[in-house]
């Protein structure tokens, strides 16, 4: 039988306190195999095992089952995006309305950037009957709070500095988020279309209510 090659070589045994990052090199494993092949089922426990180069039961110790080392994958794929949302912000500047635009935009980037892992933050593909694994609903609930809160936070500078009018902000937040996340699926869904250059702008001045420059 051909070797597969996707196979890692057989991996050392972890010394005592490597316990850390045998779960990281996991996860590793697990978004490499969500990249290549852009699809959720491609993630086992046996498949993620082979990678890593350890023997399927080993991963019972960190993850129960493959519901758990999803979870953590899209843990780590809001994290990332979180940093960059950051990251974007802060290079923004001092200008609430560059702040906000810069937040949008970059969350667009970074769904043009990993879609593979972008339908899965947000695909609900690999969501497991809550009762049939050690996934909560609260795990579930709180994916992508931290974003959500940034994107509520430079709303409100908006507020705040006369630049916007929105009397509900986190609910125009949300409202921002689905109009981001609409295009973003549509962007990546029909490629072929003709978008107004300026869409997304468009999008984050209507939804965020925004007043002028």
């Amino acid at each position: 039988m051909a070797e597969n090659p996707a196979a890692a070589p057989a991996r050392p045994r972890n010394r005592r306190g490597e316990g850390a990052r045998l779960r990281e090199e996991i996860v590793d494993a697990a978004v490499e195999l969500l990249d290549e092949t852009g699809n959720e089922s491609a993630i086992t426990l046996r498949s993620v095992a082979r990678r890593v180069g350890i023997a399927a039961p080993s991963i019972y110790r960190h993850f129960p089952d493959q519901p758990t080392i999803m979870l953590a994958v899209v843990q780590r794929a809001f994290a990332e995006l979180e940093t960059q949302l950051r990251a974007d912000v802060d290079a923004a500047g001092e200008g609430p309305r560059e702040r906000l635009f810069a937040c949008c935009h970059g969350y667009l980037r970074f769904a043009q950037d990993h879609p593979e892992r972008y339908r899965t933050m947000f695909g609900g593909l690999w969501m497991p009957v809550l009762n049939d694994t050690t996934v909560t609903e609260h795990d579930v609930a709180t994916l992508g709070d931290a974003c959500t809160q940034l994107l509520i936070d430079t709303l409100d500078d908006c507020v705040t500095a006369g630049l916007a009018t929105s009397t509900d902000v986190r609910a125009d937040a949300v409202a921002l988020w689905l109009g981001l996340h609409g295009l973003a699926h549509q962007r990546a869904s029909t490629v072929t279309y003709p978008w107004p250059p300026d869409i997304a702008d468009r999008i984050i001045t209507a939804l965020a209510h925004l007043t002028g420059e």
